[in-house]
């Protein structure tokens, strides 16, 4: 369908599913090429008309109308069509993933991606589809968050349930096809396949692994290949000819239901279609079935006090102290290496290192860990954000940091590239810091992205940050609920300087029911101007009117330096007791600022 209204103009920053309600003969005329060349299942159009998609174009309360339009139009056209010819067709309510990583990757809970498909097939229900398509699912967390909420709605009508997988062979998480079909063949669906990735060759690869591990139906709906940039349009360069010599191999291999996907026009399922009837649909039926559990292991998790120094020590309930020193811009180490041989030592139990700190490209703080801990022995906390990289990035960052010796990470969302001083770079957030804290806490038990084993398990003491004045305290509240759930064990806060605001987010925090450490930032004011420089151009940060007034009282630089340090040291004292460490950011990777703040612990 989206082939297909691309070829017709239709631009791909359009929404193609609301064009059930302002396209209608758009839509009807397509379904009717594909009636002529001889489908005999349609596709409504409605891959991506769930309230979390639709948002993004302003149209997440027309959820119902879009889907019962598409179903209406698809059926109007099978009417016409079933006129002329006295052959009829089926409706298949398509019904895509959400588009944002759900559990066990993104920060949308199971249940929630539920009601966001029950939503949708409500609607498609009530329009009274023959057959449920749930299809192009990257993981099989969130295909089963959608099986279940169609489930919900309609008990006995057919599922055909379909992942996508890359040129691997694995889903675009990492999992493999045994462990899809494991999955799949768990589930409540009467149809099991694969569609989408990049072309029949890699889907008839797959299949050939599902085809003698289970009993269920198989569906194929592969693309026509991959797509090429022409003259700046995306065209599909595999003709229709070698689509209906796969379409022979899928049915001689054993699959029920064969169609297509992106860049299938009518003609290549007229191809399709031909090499059916050619074949005599005589699928083999005696292929030998053998559905095995895949085999695990019992893994030996590292216990929390074992993993790290600063894990044994907040594991005792001793207070523990980090100094944030941030990476240099260019290949000058000697001041960071400086600041932190100052904080080792006067006794300062790691040294944190921000990644990208505002969006800015410094040196990795993985390679200025390995530095720090090889050279001056000082354990390291490394920030590991979620700005730059992928999912594949990230899960081999972690493994090779493990492999170099590193074991405390603070796990961070970013901040957007537009803040930092490469406003043209692109982000990735693959998934935020919920989905991260979840893929570490599986690495820990021996799992990778995608839940394979990967042997023996790291052990991270992995932690999570938190920002005690967020103007919407609910949903920070919220989100740090969920990073606790995902596997964090231990909470670092963002710089705090108003006590009312600190005391109510103690409160709250004491209402998560949590044990984990909580470690209070302070962040030292280097004179006025830093304070107004914090409080108007740094995201989540905010310094009360009173803290300002005090530091623009001072008439030096020097005094208001000093004052910097009273108010961080006041805020240190006052919370001493409600936390289990601190750690100071002090400015311009001033270790002699650190060390006076810190003085009032003694």
């Amino acid at each position: 369908m989206g082939t297909m209204l691309y070829s017709k103009g239709i631009y791909l920053n359009r929404c193609y599913d609301s064009l059930n309600l302002e396209s209608a003969p758009l839509i009807e005329g397509i379904h009717t090429e594909y009636l002529q060349a001889g489908c005999e299942l349609l596709e409504t159009n409605t891959f991506g008309a769930n309230r979390q998609r639709l948002k993004s174009h302003g149209l997440e309360k027309q959820v119902a109308d879009v889907n019962r339009a598409g179903v209406e139009i698809a059926r109007s056209a099978i009417d016409k069509f079933s006129q002329k010819s006295l052959k009829t067709a089926w409706i298949g309510g398509s019904m895509g993933p959400l588009g944002i990583n759900s559990e066990p990757f993104g920060a949308i809970r199971h249940e929630e991606a539920i009601s966001i498909f029950e939503e949708q097939a409500e609607a498609l229900e009530e329009a009274n589809v023959d057959v449920f398509m749930v299809e192009t699912f990257t993981h099989l967390r969130q295909l089963e968050a959608a099986v279940v909420a169609v489930r919900r709605v309609n008990q006995t009508k057919p599922i055909v349930a379909l992942m996508t997988v890359n040129d691997e062979g694995t889903s675009l998480m990492h999992e493999s096809p045994e462990t899809m079909l494991a999955e799949m063949n768990s589930l409540p669906v009467d149809v099991i396949g694969l569609n989408c990735s990049t072309g029949p060759s890699i889907i008839l690869d797959v299949v050939e692994i599902f085809r003698t591990r289970t009993s269920k139906m198989l569906a194929a709906f592969p693309n026509a290949g991959v797509p090429r940039q022409v003259g700046g349009r995306y065209i599909y360069l595999s003709t229709p000819e070698y689509f209906g010599s796969f379409t022979k191999k899928f049915a001689t291999l054993g699959v029920n239901l064969i169609g297509g996907c992106c860049g299938t026009t009518p003609t290549h399922m007229r191809r399709a279609r031909d090499a059916i009837l050619a074949s005599g649909h005589s699928a083999k039926s005696s292929a030998k079935i053998e559905i095995t559990a895949p085999s695990s292991r019992p893994v030996e998790v590292v216990p929390i006090e074992s993993r790290s120094r600063l894990a044994a020590k907040l594991s005792r309930g001793e207070f523990a102290v980090s100094v944030e020193i941030d990476p240099p811009k260019g290949t000058a180490f000697s001041k960071a290496m400086d600041a932190a041989k100052i904080c080792k030592e006067a006794g300062i139990d790691c040294i944190n290192i921000a990644d990208g700190p505002r969006a800015s490209a410094r040196m990795n703080p993985m390679s200025m860990a390995v530095i720090l801990e090889r050279d001056l022995g000082i354990e390291t906390i490394i920030h590991y954000c979620c700005r730059d990289r992928n999912l594949l990035g990230m899960q081999s960052d972690l493994l090779g940091a493990f492999a170099l010796g590193l074991r405390n990470v603070l796990i961070i969302t970013g901040d957007p590239p537009k803040l930092g001083d490469y406003p043209e770079a692109a982000s990735v957030f693959d998934v935020d810091s919920i989905g991260l804290t979840r893929i570490v806490h599986r690495l820990n038990r021996g799992m990778d992205i995608a839940g394979n084993t990967i042997g023996k398990p790291t052990s991270f003491f992995q932690g999570v940050g938190c920002n005690p004045g967020s103007l919407n305290f609910s949903e920070e509240m919220d989100r740090l609920q969920k990073k606790i759930e995902a596997g964090a064990e231990y909470v670092m806060t963002q710089p705090v300087y108003d006590h009312s605001t600190f005391e109510k987010f103690l409160r709250g925090y004491k209402k998560l029911g949590t044990q984990l450490p909580l470690l209070i930032g302070i962040c030292p004011l280097a004179s006025y101007r830093n304070a107004e420089f914090l409080h108007n151009e740094v995201p989540g940060m905010q310094i009360p009117d009173e803290i300002l007034k005090r530091m623009a009282r001072p008439e030096t630089q020097d005094l208001q330096r000093a004052e910097g340090i009273k108010i961080a040291q006041e805020a240190l004292k006052e919370f001493r007791t409600e936390v289990q460490g601190t750690y100071i950011m002090p400015p311009f990777n001033r270790a002699d600022i650190a060390l006076a703040v810190v003085e009032v612990l003694h």
